[in-house]
């Protein structure tokens, strides 16, 4: 992917399958980016669904086997869209660079995991509040994995947000819990996955990547996964149904997004998905706003906002 949409997008990020491929740009006049921002909204929606579900049946079963489940569902999807593209299953398979594809798939679906433990542990909206931090950690990590050069503007957002992260954890009041460092590792790996996959864009196109990211975190998620085997009770498949309808649903009305609008129009809609998480996880689970959460959550998506419009600028 030429431009850097998929590690800024924080709505494919938070326990969803990675972001899609982008097709053709086209002309986004006024009525098209309205629909563009209403799709993504809609999207980012059914991503925080989507991830109230995955709390659900990570309660339950061990979170590597029901991402497993819910790759398969992905690979199905992705397998189906693709090979309808120009040349197919067979050109979306021919990398130039597979083994930093296989690198990105796995550590997408490594970081869907720890997402899911996330959700079980912390809750949504603790977790969705850290994990806002990821468009910082994209910005950081720029320079030294892909020798992009970062202002002192960005440094000054970057170093602003991770205020928020600090107000969000409150490290002064005892001992940071392990567990609250979840969805902080796992903004880093998905920072770390746009990073590789703006990297792979200078040789694949974006359908090569999609492909390669379904495919080999499939792979991967099956190896390990498949050891944690146990059939589901039979209202547990109802939500399984539920959870694969939603990521399914969530990834088409992004390519929709995509297609019908900008990135750089789209990008302050997806922090959405923390605003619908939150409401989730206060409404169905019982969690509470925290002050704090709620204060370092605001900090952390101002300096991300404030951080892509940087970029987006730069780049224009």
């Amino acid at each position: 992917m030429p431009d850097n949409r998929s590690s800024q997008t924080y709505a494919a990020s938070a326990a969803s399958a990675p972001p899609p491929m982008h097709p053709q740009k086209r002309p986004a006049g006024p009525q098209r980016t309205g629909l563009g921002i209403l799709l993504i909204c809609a999207t980012c929606l059914i991503f925080a669904v989507q991830d109230g579900f995955s709390r659900i049946l990570g309660a339950e079963y061990p979170p590597i086997f029901i991402v497993m489940l819910r790759y398969w569902a992905f690979m199905i999807f992705v397998l189906a869209l693709v090979s309808r593209q120009p040349g197919g299953l067979r050109r979306a398979a021919r990398s130039r660079r597979p083994l930093t594809q296989i690198a990105r798939g796995v550590i997408l679906v490594a970081e869907v995991v720890i997402m899911v433990e996330a959700f079980v542990r912390l809750g949504l909206v603790e977790t969705h509040a850290v994990f806002a931090a990821c468009p910082l950690l994209v910005a950081a990590l720029s320079g030294p994995v892909l020798g992009e050069q970062v202002g002192w503007r960005r440094w000054t957002a970057i170093g602003v947000g991770f205020v928020g992260i600090l107000v969000i954890l409150q490290p002064g009041g005892g001992v940071i819990r392990l567990e609250s460092l979840l969805p902080f590792a796992a903004a880093l790996m998905f920072a770390l996955y746009g990073l590789l996959t703006r990297h792979v864009a200078r040789d694949d196109p974006a359908m090569v990547s999609f492909f390669w990211t379904a495919i080999s975190g499939g792979i991967a998620i099956t190896l390990v996964g498949i050891w944690d085997w146990t059939w589901l009770a039979p209202v547990d498949w109802l939500w399984m149904a539920a959870l694969c309808m939603c990521a399914t649903a969530g990834h088409y009305l992004m390519i929709r997004a995509y297609e019908v609008a900008e990135a750089s129009a789209l990008q302050p809609f997806v922090y959405t998905q923390l605003v619908w998480a939150s409401i989730i996880g206060v409404v169905f689970f019982g969690e509470n706003m925290r002050s704090n959460v709620a204060a370092g959550a605001v900090i952390v998506v101002m300096a991300g906002i404030f951080t892509l419009w940087r970029t987006q600028k730069k780049a224009g």
